[in-house]
Order: structure tokens, then C-alpha cells, then sequence
């Protein structure tokens, strides 16, 4: 049961975030009887909370913003996967700002599509395929045209790129997906060489301490983070460590979450806490975000915040 819950955790949090619904499941979380009892029945530590529900999700903001986007100019597709839509939307919303400022025109893909992360980290394959399908079957038509289909969750956006090939090996738009697919970071470094946008200079100041995201690093790398964050203005600096130890819903796992908080301390949590209070925490990853905040009560951004900070300064 457990893994069908964390499997299918999208499809939930669509449905509750944005509802009455969501400050009733985020009491519910709240409440340590209640977590208790979610470990004796299911396995999910009652050591952490679990990812609040988001009042309003981002396609609520976008539709309520959409005035403000530009008339004219490039087009891209903004890709939001479940975690930052549903539960964080901030980050989406600073990407969004950051895109119109510098004359993008946004599209947002049907509420239904999704990369199947958290299918394919259960091992529900089938399911995983059908939704990469759906998925390819509604961005195709963007790719096909050269539009570039940006995501913020590189365990999201990376898929597209690499494990959706495997899902669907004999269907060629796949390929044209994937090859359409870029991370925020990857995008924004291009778009931030430029030094400025509509005449208004990046004014981002301070350090950032950055984390980068596994399935990020074992693909693509930091560096296209790095040089957006640097042409910005920030002085980057990335943290020498290995995975978080969050690594999806493994860090909420009964069984393994002392694991999971003994791989942060290893080396990222130190160097968060020895990061200065008015230097900046980034992390592209959702769930390094979370456990960042988990074990050394420090607030991590997402690099597409620190860029929208540093055009609106």
C-alpha cells in the first residue's frame, strides 16, 4: 500500500492542492498521533512532515497572472512537474516571472501529462509507460515546432530525456521530446549571457551555496546552473557532496530515514550550516530542498527564485 501511495503521490496532490481539502490534509499532517499512527500502518516516519499541500497550485497563479505575459516573442513550454505545482509553487512562479521578463511567451501542458517519476521508483513500469505516452503525445506537437519544453525538477524534466527513450523505443517523437527537453538551468544559462533583459540589468548579489541534484549531476551536470547563477551576479560556490540522502520517498521511509539523515550529515548539512546567514541556499531538487530544511532548519532555493531575485532587485 505504501508504494502505491508514494507511486501515485501526483495524481493525489492534484486532486487535494488548491481544495478546501489541502489545509485539511496539512492539519492532518501536523498532528504526531496522526504520524504515528502512519508509521505503525504504512511504514512513513513520523520523524518528518510530510510535504505541505499548496493552497493555491501553480496553474492557479498562471491563469490568474496570464495578463502579464507578453504579446510577442519567443515561445516556450514550462513543464511542471507534481512537486513544485502542488506542493512548493514558488519556484515555478519565479521561473514563470523570469521567462516573461525576459520576453518569453509560456505554455503550460495539459494537467494530465507528467513524467512518471514516481512510478518508475516504485517499479510500476506499465503504468510508468503509459503515462510517458500521454505524455510524449501532448508535448510532441510543441517539439516538432523547435519549441523548447523547460523543467525545474531535474528528475522530471530528465526523464523525458533519458528514460522515456526506454519506455517508448519504438516511437520516434519520443526522441523528438527528449531532444526538445531542457533543464531551467540549461535554458536560463544561454538566456543570462546575454547581460540583460529589455534593458535591465541581472542585479543578483551575495553568495549561494549550491546543491546539485543526483539524477542532475549524473546527466548534465551543474555547471549550466553555475554559469546561469554567475552571469546573474552571484559568487556560486558547489557543495562537494554526494546525494542529500531524501533520494524521493526513501528519506520518508520508517525503515530508512535515519539512513537518509546520516548521508546529509555527511557532507552537505555541515556545509550548510557553516554557509553565512546572509549567503543564499540553492537546490534544484525538491526533495534536497526538503531535506535540507529537515536537518539544519535552513530554507533552500531553487536557482530559478535566486535568477527571478535577481531581475526584480
Amino acid at each position: 500500500l505504501r508504494t502505491r501511495l508514494f507511486a501515485h503521490q501526483p495524481d493525489a496532490a492534484q486532486w487535494i492542492s488548491g481544495t478546501p481539502l489541502a489545509s485539511l490534509a496539512n492539519w492532518a499532517s501536523d498532528q504526531s498521533a496522526l504520524r504515528r499512527m502512519g508509521e505503525a500502518l504504512l511504514g512513513i516516519s513520523a520523524e518528518r512532515p510530510l510535504p505541505p499541500f499548496a493552497r493555491q497550485t501553480f496553474r492557479q497563479w498562471f491563469e490568474e497572472h496570464q495578463h502579464e505575459a507578453p504579446a510577442t516573442g519567443p515561445r516556450v513550454v514550462l513543464f511542471p512537474d507534481a512537486f513544485n505545482a502542488y506542493h512548493t509553487p514558488a519556484p515555478l512562479k519565479a521561473a514563470t516571472q523570469v521567462l516573461w521578463a525576459t520576453g518569453h511567451r509560456v505554455d503550460l501542458p495539459p494537467a494530465s501529462v507528467g513524467s512518471g517519476r514516481t512510478l518508475l521508483s516504485k517499479g510500476l513500469v506499465p503504468q510508468a509507460r503509459q503515462r510517458a505516452r500521454q505524455t510524449v503525445e501532448a508535448l510532441h506537437p510543441y517539439a516538432e515546432q523547435g519549441v523548447p519544453v523547460l523543467g525545474l525538477e531535474p528528475s522530471s524534466i530528465l526523464t523525458l530525456r533519458d528514460e522515456f527513450l526506454d519506455l517508448l523505443p519504438e516511437t520516434p517523437d519520443a526522441r523528438t521530446v527528449a531532444d526538445a527537453a531542457y533543464t531551467f538551468s540549461e535554458y536560463m544559462s544561454e538566456q543570462v549571457e546575454a547581460g540583460t533583459v529589455n534593458g535591465k540589468a541581472w542585479q543578483g548579489e551575495g553568495s549561494v551555496l549550491l546543491h546539485g541534484h543526483c539524477h542532475q549531476k549524473a546527466l548534465v551536470g551543474t555547471e549550466a546552473t553555475e554559469q546561469a547563477l554567475a552571469r546573474a551576479g552571484y559568487d556560486v560556490h558547489a557543495v562537494d557532496a554526494g546525494c542529500c540522502g531524501m533520494a524521493g520517498a526513501f528519506g520518508y521511509e520508517s525503515e530508512h530515514v535515519g539512513v537518509s539523515k546520516q548521508m546529509a550529515e555527511l557532507r552537505l548539512a555541515p556545509a550548510v550550516r557553516q554557509t553565512p546567514a546572509d549567503a543564499h541556499v540553492a537546490a534544484p531538487g525538491f526533495s534536497c530542498r526538503s531535506q535540507i530544511k529537515d536537518v539544519t532548519d535552513r530554507t533552500a532555493h531553487h536557482p530559478a527564485e535566486l535568477l527571478w531575485n535577481a531581475l526584480a532587485e
